[in-house]
């Protein structure tokens, strides 16, 4: 299948918007302290042009957004940046979109001159969480501090090698 990874246009953030709220109430992060429950996710695009050093792609299959992840500064740092939103569709998982986004993601924050990448997530997102470890993302013992995610019960972060 050819699926295109692109940076996100206004013409996108109904699609995403959709498919983070969908994503997160069938793995229960519904509401405050969640990311779904972002602000930013009403109008991704135009959020993620706001903030220097972020960038947001949306991945297309058969001319449909299936999903989308982005990096963006963490806690207004300039050494560390956050993995954010990384959420697909049923039908677009084990597809390895969600490998080329968090790739297409990772590469990006080292060419902005990042030094670690932070997420935080739910436990039971199994295979997210095993695609963040294969990147090599490694746990933390609780959140950094400045997390918007107080319901996120897993924590991880990447030393970016260059």
């Amino acid at each position: 299948m050819n699926t295109e990874i692109r940076l996100i246009s206004s013409a996108d953030d109904q699609a995403i918007h959709d498919i983070i709220k969908a994503v997160g109430k069938e793995f229960g992060a519904v509401g405050d302290g969640f990311g779904p429950g972002d602000a930013e996710v009403s109008a991704m695009s135009e959020h993620y042009l706001r903030i220097n050093r972020s960038c947001y792609y949306v991945a297309v299959l058969q001319g449909k957004v299936v999903g989308g992840c982005g990096i963006a500064p963490f806690n207004n740092s300039s050494q560390v940046c956050e993995l954010r939103k990384l959420f697909l569709i049923p039908g677009a998982r084990g597809l390895g979109i969600g490998k080329a986004l968090t790739e297409q993601c990772l590469n990006d924050a080292r060419s902005m001159g990042y030094q670690q990448c932070y997420l935080d997530t739910l436990s039971n997102m199994h295979k997210a969480i095993s695609l963040y470890k294969r990147f090599g993302f490694r746990n933390l013992e609780s959140s950094l501090d400045g997390s918007e995610h107080g319901g996120c019960d897993v924590w991880m972060i990447n030393e970016l090698s260059h």
